[in-house]
């Protein structure tokens, strides 16, 4: 379970240890779209005649993550959700050189037990 400062607290499971889910608000999603730079290409053409990590490219999808679940949970927020559970990631070519990112998850309302 992670809170962070967007006060939306997420989860890739379907409940919160120590809480209670008490209202449903259905699906949220947040997505991005990103193409790859020119500059990582002639890095990574290099990268793989030698072997190793694309640094580029885990920086973008890094960044491209953040972005997804910054929407997703700027979507939760704007329905009134307090978490959201069942947390994914997908992806999908656009077109050549280009991905979409896609967060999503359920909107809940959370509370702690008593």
């Amino acid at each position: 379970m992670a809170t962070n400062t967007s006060g939306i607290t997420l989860s890739n499971i379907e409940h919160f240890p120590g809480y209670v889910i008490t209202r449903h608000l259905g699906l949220v999603q947040g997505s991005t779209v990103r193409a790859k730079h020119v500059g990582r290409d002639i890095m990574a053409s290099l990268k793989n005649i030698v072997g190793g990590e694309l640094k580029g490219y885990t920086e973008l999808l890094n960044e491209s993550r953040q972005e997804a679940l910054n929407r997703m949970q700027a979507q939760a927020r704007a329905v009134g959700a307090n978490a959201v559970i069942n947390v994914r990631f997908s992806t999908a070519n656009i077109a050549a050189g280009a991905a979409e990112i896609l967060a999503y998850g359920t909107a809940v309302v959370i509370q702690r037990e008593v």
